[in-house]
């Protein structure tokens, strides 16, 4: 197993991408904590993850709160006795429209789930990795952040400054053996589809999408998953500052 005896924590960890790497990561050997904002997702998650033989908790965590990040820790220390792979995959976004109607709380509400978290994670997490000796950061960014939509302005620019804080966190943090890097998934049938679309979520529509990506599929969860599974192994170890677009094809 690529990760026994490693503890992480992901964030969103109820539905979509967050639930598809929690579950490969606790089938990998990870113990997890499933954090989500939404309890029934998570309590879910974690039941399945249970019943397939894994190790899973859940923490009910608003990631733009520094006390729910300090819970986060202080659960993956009271349950497992340790804490190595820290993955910021909850996001939110606005709905896809011009950029001059959207106001300025679904602004806020953005950058305060898509960005601030990176920063609260980081005055939570890097000082215990310190501590411990290093440890591993993976940011759930966005193609939006490389290659952005028409219509998502606001939301692109978060993700696009997901993508350098990771990087500047890789460049100061690399001498305490701590590595930060991203994954950026092309758009997903995930809850958040139609907001992204801004138009019904149908088959019509989603083809118009699909169109943009040479493989001529949207991404799922696994995909995103197995990016993150190879980011958070020691086989990544000497691995920090990259961003994997698992987009097949969207950013080329």
């Amino acid at each position: 197993m690529r990760l026994q005896d490693k503890v992480a924590i992901v964030t969103g960890g109820g539905s979509g991408f967050g639930e598809g790497i929690a579950k490969t990561y606790a089938r990998e050997g990870a113990s997890v904590v499933v954090a989500d904002i939404g309890e029934a997702g998570g309590l879910r998650v974690v039941e399945e993850i249970r019943q397939a033989g894994g190790r899973a908790v859940f923490v009910k965590a608003d990631v733009s709160k520094a006390a729910d990040m300090d819970r986060l820790l202080a659960a993956a220390l009271e349950h497992y006795g340790a804490m190595h792979i820290m993955v910021n995959n909850a996001g939110t976004t606005h709905r896809n429209r011009p950029m001059l109607e959207v106001d300025e709380a679904e602004f806020d509400k953005v950058y305060a789930v898509n960005v601030k978290s990176i920063f609260l994670s980081a005055k939570t997490f890097v000082p215990h990795f310190r501590k411990v000796g290093g440890g591993v950061f993976i940011n759930i960014a966005s193609t939006a952040g490389i290659r952005p939509r028409p219509g998502l302005t606001w939301y692109n620019g978060s993700k696009g400054a997901v993508i350098t804080t990771s990087k500047s966190m890789a460049a100061e943090l690399g001498p305490d053996n701590i590595r930060v890097n991203c994954v950026n998934p092309v758009i997903s049938a995930t809850g958040l589809l139609a907001e992204f679309m801004g138009v019904p979520d149908t088959p019509e529509n989603r083809k118009k999408f699909v169109a943009t990506i040479p493989m001529g599929r949207f991404s799922t969860p696994q995909d995103i998953a197995n990016a993150c599974l190879y980011l958070g192994s020691d086989e990544a170890e000497f691995v920090t500052g990259v961003c994997i677009e698992v987009d097949g094809g969207r950013c080329v």
